[in-house]
């Protein structure tokens, strides 16, 4: 292929014009930086850690239980123990702070910041139809706007399926412009009462009111985006819409079905960043052995049964992350496979659910275009700042920062492919 630059013009009668980006214009390892994606998926009742972190740090380790499941992507994986986010306790409400390391999450004032994927999403967002997708096994989700509001989830798979790749009748679509227009409208009446309000107000207020202004100018960007987006046809894939599994028992099926149009939307390039919230049950799994529900496996208090069915259902869980990373190696893309420009954490809020502890949170880094193969083990007793590996991936998709939340630097040992 012929390289042509990037910043190549058209020049006629006078007018310079700058060439859209295109796959030709473009060598592979430029392709490769274009298009990064963010994949965080939270396992809400805990991985029991013996059968997760090896007992050997650096390159050479014995792989555990779980991680067996995991041996063909022991190259393209990065295990992460002895890490945690500072100052966030409060056991099971800790999932809120999972992206946003915001401090004590269980307190009475607690008010989230922003996660992970909305930072991302806030910088390239507006690059795809859907800036991300916030997406639950049931409940709430990961996802945190700026003001520290949650992002409403979708739990359904063929809710999120429709929402991708189904257009819907005429008269929804112009259903949906008007809605996108009624908005816009409301927007330009609350800018016009609040501007002659304005003259009235003290230079506090008025800072007040600046800030305001900014909420309202961003959500008249994303509304003139969505309505872009509307005129445009969603992609075309061969999957059929799936059929939700009804039974919220049948963990293993329904986290199948999600990760499938997980896999859809990074492959159409609907969207870059997601996050998937695996929150448990109060109920027994249908995974063969299981007789004990999950949320009380979880709390096993050492009892060597619950452990040996603990270790079922999270086995269960393990394979269906395998047929994830699979799926996403199979898939192509110039420059590489959807793995290479996926970075794809998956762990837990929980470093030990069995006691509510949030220290040694479980972490698994896959894809992404780091160097991995490796076991980057901190000190259990003093825990180093899981931020640092957000930082490091909001640098990888190209941001220039060094700080997130309560971490400042990126995670030492965690380095870039060539």
């Amino acid at each position: 292929m012929t390289k042509i630059h990037r910043r190549k013009f058209l020049r006629g009668c006078g007018v310079v014009f700058a060439l859209p980006f295109l796959e030709s214009m473009v060598s592979a390892q430029e392709a490769k930086s274009h298009r990064r994606r963010i994949v965080a998926i939270n396992i809400g009742l805990g991985l029991h850690a013996p059968n997760m972190i090896p007992e050997q740090n650096g390159r050479k380790y014995e792989l555990p239980t779980y991680l067996k499941l995991l041996a063909d992507y022991r190259d393209q994986l990065t295990v992460i123990s002895g890490t945690s986010h500072p100052e966030v306790g409060g056991g099971h409400a800790s999932y809120k702070s999972y992206l946003t390391c915001a401090p004590h999450p269980n307190s009475a004032g607690f008010r989230n910041t922003i996660s992970l994927d909305q930072i991302a999403a806030a910088e390239f967002g507006s690059e795809t139809r859907f800036a991300s997708l916030s997406l639950s096994s049931s409940g709430p989700g990961l996802s945190w706007s700026r003001s520290g509001v949650e992002i409403p989830t979708m739990i359904r798979p063929s809710f999120v399926f429709r929402k991708l790749f189904l257009a819907g009748k005429a008269n929804e679509q112009a259903q949906q412009m008007q809605r996108l227009q009624d908005g816009q409208s409301v927007l330009d009446v609350v800018m016009d009462k609040t501007r002659r309000m304005e003259r009235t107000l003290s230079g506090r207020d008025r800072q007040k009111l600046d800030q305001y202004f900014e909420a309202v100018r961003e959500a008249e960007r994303r509304l003139a985006k969505a309505e872009a987006w509307e005129k445009k046809p969603k992609p075309q894939v061969k999957a059929k819409p799936p059929r939700d599994e009804t039974d919220n028992k049948k963990i293993v099926e329904r986290m199948r079905l999600m990760y499938d149009v997980i896999h859809l939307a990074l492959e159409t390039d609907s969207t870059r960043f997601v996050t998937y919230n695996i929150a448990g049950m109060n109920a027994v799994p249908v995974i063969p052995g299981v007789n004990i529900d999950y949320h009380n496996l979880s709390h096993h208090g050492k009892d060597p049964e619950k452990i040996a069915q603990l270790t079922m259902v999270e086995s269960a869980l393990f394979q269906e992350f395998h047929g994830f990373l699979k799926k996403l190696n199979e898939t192509s893309e110039l420059g590489g496979t959807l793995l290479d420009s996926t970075s794809v954490l998956f762990g837990s809020n929980l470093g030990n659910a069995s006691s509510h502890d949030t220290k040694n949170m479980p972490i698994l880094l896959a894809g992404g275009g780091f160097q991995h193969g490796q076991h980057l083990a901190f000190d259990p007793k003093n825990n180093y700042p899981l931020p640092k590996l957000f930082v490091s991936m909001l640098q990888r998709l190209g941001m220039e920062t060094d700080t997130f939340g309560t971490g400042t630097g990126t995670m030492t040992g965690l380095k870039l492919l060539g």
